[in-house]
């Protein structure tokens, strides 16, 4: 039956892809991510299954599924077990194919995402202003969109999204859990203990967007010894 499903979703998928006359590059892209969500879901809506159980079954499922990839940083593992899991509770699941975009520098970010399997590759140039370039490979287990973290605990901080250092993309096919600026926001009003000072330190230490700036420094210090000899 799934299958018989899959066969006329794709039917329907080129004719709505024809009608709009999109170009082949763009619909090829198209088949390759609907081609891996069968390969990965074989047409079952996990969030759907997930959402229809009872609470003590969803919320065990979700620890098994994603309490290891918040384990990994290093800031979540001083949450207590309410926190942890209101966490786990409000990921979704995500794929990305080989190549996609998640985020380019400059834009909003609007999910920080777990990666469960796969690689992305980030790179940032500081805004270009430097002539600054730093690029780092990110495999299962890392996170990346830390800047919404920031952001969400941050009590004062504006209602507009932050602003992206690095441009993130995929280099294989990536299977990842992902939390919304929204589920953020309410995790940080729930437990304002988020908020105390050594938390925000381990967090910035760790973090990706941080050891860039701290590149950055580095770099421009270099450079202005060098004028200076």
């Amino acid at each position: 039956v799934r299958i018989e499903e899959m066969r006329v979703r794709r039917q329907d998928a080129e004719q709505w892809m024809s009608h709009r006359l999109l170009p082949e590059d763009l619909r090829e892209r198209i088949r390759r991510y609907e081609q891996y969500k069968w390969q990965e879901t074989r047409g079952v809506d996990e969030e759907t299954v997930i959402r229809d159980l009872p609470k003590d079954l969803r919320r065990d499922i979700k620890r098994h599924l994603c309490l290891a990839l918040l384990m990994r940083v290093p800031m979540f593992e001083k949450m207590d077990e309410k926190l942890i899991d209101a966490m786990c509770d409000r990921l979704k699941p995500v794929l990305y194919t080989d190549n996609s975009y998640i985020v380019r520098e400059g834009d909003p970010v609007n999910e920080m995402l777990f990666i469960m399997r796969g690689n992305l590759l980030t790179m940032t140039t500081n805004g270009g202003r430097t002539g600054f370039f730093n690029s780092v490979f990110l495999e299962a287990g890392d996170f990346c969109g830390e800047e919404l973290l920031t952001w969400a605990l941050d009590p004062h901080s504006s209602s507009n999204l932050p602003i992206s250092t690095r441009t993130v993309q995929s280099r294989t096919e990536v299977e990842a859990f992902a939390l919304m600026p929204d589920d953020l926001k309410f995790v940080a009003s729930q437990f304002r203990r988020l908020h105390s000072k050594q938390l925000r330190h381990t967090f910035r230490f760790y973090s990706q967007q941080w050891r860039t700036w701290a590149a950055c420094f580095i770099q421009a210090a270099w450079r202005r010894d060098r004028k200076s000899v």
